[in-house]
């Protein structure tokens, strides 16, 4: 990734200021001492400020470029304060100021790095958010959120606090002893889950740091989570920091055009398919490449599929689009995958769930072509690689396929499918009686009529997600926002606090389960004291209902996934999630029926604060309302056992993994 110093004339064409300090005040700073711009030993002018304070002034300068378009890279910075970084990073803040970089107050440090990662994906990854914390608990409470960016290739910086690096005392408060490694701490979690890592152990040693910090961030392969591990002793110590550092620079996002070679060989295998599929993923959409997917599939009348991060890459009604792919996807999108004999995998990691684990592609002579910016992703099933930015490589597919189309049968064939699926998709949300306890699908359905095209549905896990993916008919880029990637329960709440803070005045909507609810709902109050009108909808199913169905489904005959009395199995414990929510601060709407949840959804919509709709569903369709799973997944049955339901579930497993393929 490349960046650029730029002065207050620098003729980019960007849409923000250049900085919230002015164009000539660096930082605005004058150090713990009072001490103000000195001279180096070579010359150069410096300022003393600490290693905080120092970071904060730089990660305010720091911006992105991409199409001409310019945006501040770290808008903000979550963080909890204890003693590792109340006297650093928070001192740093407070001084610095909210102009120079806004303050946000979050409840736990998972949570804040999920609204960070929400905010990051509303902003197509060109803007992202700091998380602090101290050193201990807070620190490894990041960890979950750090996978989580990095698996999703979301951009999060992570400003942990650590333990001392001058050891004044040994152990100090919260530090990790290892007896055959003295630099170790328990920040060292985060190393297998972040893109970059460094401890800052000397202030020499932040610009370096820093600067590596900012390239990663904004390289749309490399980014991911990216940590900073800052000693409490280091965050406060002062240094003479050249002027240069705190230059204003723009990294630019580049879009890297295809090699011709690999495009000639993309072009030629286009035209010798007979069944192409586009699988669309969520490269498309972090690309902006949706009028471009768009106008290829248009041309050359190829059908598009969508994984969990791809959909809303085109919109629902679009000719070509044929809904979701692989194991919950719909039944046209693999027919057609079964049947393709060239698959386009196109900004996809191609997830044992899009795969259907190796079974999905069955054409003996199918081909893929992978075309992704990431050459580990574009070499994935064999492929053929076509490296390079995604709007790029389609708009260069487009013009060398000028003329070129699929037959018109095969058109024809796919799109008679999608209009059968929709039919079946307007049966599963359809409720014929009004006064009855809404079922998930015909809550998706009930959503489906309130919202539009501006609203932002936020899901992580449980069994919405496969019922999303199936049911919801996405109608913007952004409106479908699933993390699939790490499915990782809690993600909803805070993320959904992220994307209205990305993107204030769109209404957007946390969709949580009550297994995913419990584990985190914490971030409401954040919601309530800033005064920002998430729509929450809980759906209580009382228990972990899409591991309730799986376990069933491999034999464990739903062991430990209902939330009921040990003693009675059939009753479940008098929680009142409605009552939590209110207690935290939301305004709350319970819906009994179908009436209910429509009236309930609509207020909620145009609610001007924090507001909850809960809701209970009808337990017998706690999994899926439409048609089951329309292609398998691997997921390991005991290869031994006495009860039936286990024996059963393994003569399955075994008929199943025998379709697998491995596609050389």
């Amino acid at each position: 990734m490349t960046s650029r110093p730029t002065g207050p004339t620098d003729p980019t064409g960007h849409t923000e200021p250049t900085s919230p300090l002015g164009p000539t005040d660096v930082t605005g700073l004058t150090g713990p001492t009072g001490t103000g711009p000195g001279t180096a030993a070579g010359g150069g002018r410096t300022r003393r400020l600490t290693v905080a304070q120092a970071l904060i002034a730089f990660l305010a300068r720091q911006y992105t470029e991409r199409d001409g378009h310019r945006a501040r890279l770290i808008a903000a910075t979550w963080g909890i304060f204890g003693h590792g970084n109340v006297a650093g990073i928070g001192q740093a803040l407070l001084e610095t100021g909210p102009q120079a970089m806004p303050f946000l107050q979050g409840r736990n440090e998972q949570a804040m790095v999920h609204a960070a990662v929400g905010y990051a994906r509303q902003r197509d990854r060109l803007s992202a958010h700091a998380v602090t914390t101290s050193i201990g608990p807070g620190a490894t409470n990041l960890v979950t959120g750090a996978a989580l960016a990095t698996v999703n290739r979301l951009p999060v910086l992570l400003l942990p606090g650590d333990t001392f690096a001058t050891r004044p005392a040994d152990p100090v408060l919260q530090q990790l002893e290892v007896p055959y490694a003295g630099d170790l701490s328990v920040n060292d979690t985060l190393r297998p889950v972040s893109r970059y890592f460094d401890r800052i152990t000397r202030p020499e040693a932040l610009i370096p740091a820093a600067l590596q910090a900012m390239r990663v961030l904004t390289d749309p392969v490399q980014t991911g989570a990216v940590t900073l591990a800052l000693p409490q002793d280091v965050q406060a110590e002062a240094h003479d920091w050249p002027e240069e550092f705190f230059t204003e620079r723009v990294w630019t996002v580049r879009r890297p055009h295809p090699d011709p070679a690999e495009l000639a060989a993309a072009v030629r295998a286009v035209r010798t398919a007979r069944r192409p599929l586009i699988i669309a993923g969520g490269g498309i959409r972090h690309s902006a490449a949706g009028a471009a997917l768009g106008a290829f599939a248009e041309a050359t009348g190829i059908p598009v599929a969508t994984t969990q991060a791809g959909k809303g890459a085109l919109r629902h009604d679009h000719p070509a689009e044929v809904g979701a792919v692989g194991h919950t996807g719909t039944a046209a999108a693999a027919d057609l995958a079964r049947e393709a004999d060239l698959v386009i995998a196109a900004g996809t990691r191609l997830t044992d769930f899009t795969t259907a684990s190796g079974t999905l592609f069955q054409d003996p002579a199918v081909r893929f072509l992978g075309l992704n910016l990431d050459p580990f992703d574009a070499h994935k099933q064999a492929a053929l690689p076509l490296v390079g930015d995604a709007r790029a490589c389609l708009d260069a597919l487009r013009g060398e396929l000028a003329g070129h189309r699929v037959a018109p049968a095969y058109e024809r064939t796919y799109r008679a499918a999608k209009r059968f699926w929709e039919s079946l998709v307007d049966e599963a949300c359809r409720a014929p009686d009004e006064s009855a306890r809404p079922t998930q699908a015909q809550l998706i359905g009930a959503l489906d009529a309130v919202v539009g095209d501006e609203d932002v549905l936020v899901n992580a896990a449980g069994s919405l997600p496969g019922d999303l993916h199936k049911l919801w008919r996405a109608r913007s880029p952004h409106q479908y926002h699933v993390e699939y990637g790490y499915s990782c329960m809690g993600y909803e709440i805070p993320a959904a606090l992220g994307v209205a803070l990305a993107d204030p005045g769109r209404p957007v909507w946390a969709l949580v389960g009550d297994g995913s609810y419990l584990m985190n709902p914490t971030e409401l109050v954040t919601a309530v004291q800033e005064r920002i009108p998430l729509k929450v909808v809980i759906v209580d199913n009382h228990g972990y209902a899409s591991i309730g169905g799986l376990s069933e489904a491999v034999g464990g005959e739903r062991l430990g996934t209902g939330f009921s009395y040990p003693d009675r199995p059939a009753g479940s414990p008098e929680v009142d999630l409605a009552a939590n929510a209110a207690s935290l601060g939301m305004a709350v709407i319970r819906a009994h029926t179908v009436r209910d949840l429509r009236e309930a959804l609509a207020s909620a919509r145009v609610a001007d604060r924090p507001t909850c709709v809960y809701v209970e569903t009808e337990t017998a369709d706690t999994v899926s309302g439409p048609p089951p799973a329309q292609a398998w997944w691997d997921v390991p049955v005991a290869a031994t056992a006495t009860r039936t339901s286990a024996i059963k579930a393994r003569e399955e497993y075994d008929r199943q993994a025998a379709a697998r393929r491995r596609h050389l």
